[in-house]
């Protein structure tokens, strides 16, 4: 007990917060990139137009993409400097970007959405690696409420400045916008990040695909895998259609729409430093608990709105926000955890290829459940959604408990060196 209270007295170097800096702005343009599928999803499923199911296909093709990426680069991933698989991974992210903002067609737009996911999802693991091997786990809590700001900043100033782009232009735009700010960030990152490089210290003899075996058969990192799958279960499966839902179900105008995310996108800026650093000073396990607990009731109540006034819609996003943020959090400070410093770089890999995955199955069998009659039609069954999220929230609930007494287990066994 006496370990947790002194916590907040960890402060971060000057050097510590420029690593934070630099993988919150990657963060930002990377979840930018893939969130705002959802807020154009109406306008694409209009102009090019598009059936829930074949929507829900170009959100999957990213996830499933970037899924099997993952797993072909995990037993790679803790031979090299993890500076250099970031720039390189990077700017194959920033490549397969600008092909979406050149795409005419729907079979363009799929193939670009492959070759962006290839690249892009492999980011998160690899940064998260970086946090795992630079930051000690009583620091990661607040590591992680501040990456996950770069999803707060995406509502707040991507969302609608993109939103507005697409509104004077097109849906391309944005993706345009993206890989200008994207190139100057990967230049800071050649510039400001030390090369990361003390895994490579520890001997390991094992080659690449031994090295993906022995980690994927380690079971106290499957039980990671678990919780962290059932969490992109939830999230894909609703949110490729909350712009349709919001405009043909809740009436919210095109015009609104920015201002209905960055709403949402301030909270989450409010909110995720305090789940930080309540996450560095309570039961992480806890945490999530409540915070599960929370999302649920909400989502059941917003998936079964009819059209309300727009602060009232404000309302539900930023408590949906809330909940899905602050079990974010404290289960994935839990989850680096759990991996040995020589295997951090193929467990985070591999937990990220589960939670591509995972997240393409929901947004494909999202489409299948959701149903629009014409591209004008209010969506139906989206209720159903709402049920199904529940149901796998609460089984999440006991998989981040089992995250968290492997990870408890092993604080007692052995202080953390990292």
């Amino acid at each position: 007990m006496q370990a947790t209270i002194s916590v907040p007295k960890i402060k971060f170097t000057s050097y510590q917060i420029s690593v934070i800096i630099l993988l919150a702005l990657t963060q930002f343009t990377v979840v930018l990139d893939f969130m705002i599928m959802s807020p154009l999803g109406d306008m694409l499923m209009k102009s090019m137009s598009l059936t829930p199911s074949r929507f829900g296909f170009v959100v999957s093709a990213y996830a499933f993409s970037a899924g099997i990426s993952g797993l072909l680069t995990a037993g790679f991933a803790d031979m090299f400097d993890r500076k250099k698989l970031l720039m390189l991974f990077y700017i194959g992210f920033i490549l397969g970007t600008l092909f979406c903002g050149v795409s005419v067609n729907y079979p363009m737009l799929v193939a670009a959405r492959i070759i962006t996911g290839i690249f892009g999802g492999v980011i998160g693991s690899i940064s998260m690696a970086i946090v795992a091997d630079i930051f000690i786990l009583q620091q990661r809590g607040r590591v992680m409420g501040f990456m996950q700001m770069g999803f707060g900043f995406s509502q707040v100033l991507g969302i609608p400045i993109s939103l507005y782009l697409a509104n004077v232009w097109d849906w391309k735009a944005p993706f345009i916008m993206i890989v200008g700010l994207a190139t100057i960030i990967w230049l800071l990152i050649m510039y400001m990040l030390k090369p990361v490089t003390k895994h490579l210290d520890i001997k390991n003899d094992r080659n690449a695909f031994n090295h993906l075996w022995h980690t994927i058969k380690q079971r106290h990192y499957r039980i990671g895998f678990f919780a962290t799958a059932l969490l992109s279960l939830g999230g894909f499966m609703m949110m490729p259609w909350g712009s349709a839902f919001a405009v043909n179900n809740l009436n919210v105008s095109p015009e609104q729409l920015p201002l209905l995310f960055m709403v949402g996108g301030v909270s989450t800026l409010f909110i995720m430093p305090i789940v930080g650093k309540l996450s560095d000073k309570i039961d992480k396990n806890v945490l999530f608990a409540i915070a599960s607990i929370w999302m649920i009731l909400v989502v059941l109540i917003y998936t079964n709105l009819t059209p309300v006034p727009l602060w009232i819609i404000m309302i539900f996003n930023v408590a949906m926000m809330i909940g899905i943020m602050s079990r974010m959090v404290p289960s994935m400070a839990l989850v680096t955890a759990l991996p040995e410093m020589h295997d951090r770089g193929a467990f985070m890999s591999i937990n990220s290829s589960l939670q591509q995955i995972a997240g393409g199955i929901a947004a494909g069998v999202g489409g299948l459940i959701v149903v629009q009659k014409n591209k004008f039609s209010p969506l139906e069954n989206y209720n159903i959604l709402g049920i199904v999220i529940s149901v796998i929230s609460i089984v999440g609930i006991y998989a981040v408990y089992r995250v968290s007494k492997t990870v408890k287990a092993r604080e007692i066994a052995k202080p953390d060196k990292t």
